[in-house]
């Protein structure tokens, strides 16, 4: 891998980034500045964490910033749960997302694996 756009979980990440901000065009408007901009901003630290652990030198660096990616998909989690709970959307409406944000977990616990192997 020469990029980290090659990896398969920064794939799935811009999906679910682009998933997230379909989603968001759904909330009220009252929600810009609170639920809307926090799934947001989550769906795209994901992303910046996977790049920035792929840029660390070392594995330990790697794994920890690989870690906080894994974290913030389990906010986007509890967010996306948190809007059906709310009912702004339809449970069915989040299922994409949710599968979506759930493979991108496995997929970065496999990169945090392979990172301590190497520790």
């Amino acid at each position: 891998m020469n990029h980290f756009t090659d990896l398969l979980v920064w794939k799935v990440g811009i999906e679910l980034l682009q998933e997230i901000y379909e989603i968001t065009k759904l909330l009220p408007t009252e929600e810009r500045f609170g639920i809307t901009k926090q799934m947001r901003k989550a769906a795209s630290s994901i992303l910046a964490n996977l790049a920035e652990g792929f840029g660390r030198f070392t594995y330990p660096d790697k794994a920890a910033k690989y870690t906080i990616s894994r974290g913030e998909c389990s906010e986007e989690e509890a967010f996306l749960l948190i809007i059906v709970a709310l009912k702004f959307v339809p449970q069915a409406r989040i299922a994409k997302a949710m599968d979506l944000v759930l493979q991108e977990k496995r997929l970065l616990s496999g990169l945090i694996t392979a990172c301590r192997e190497r520790e």
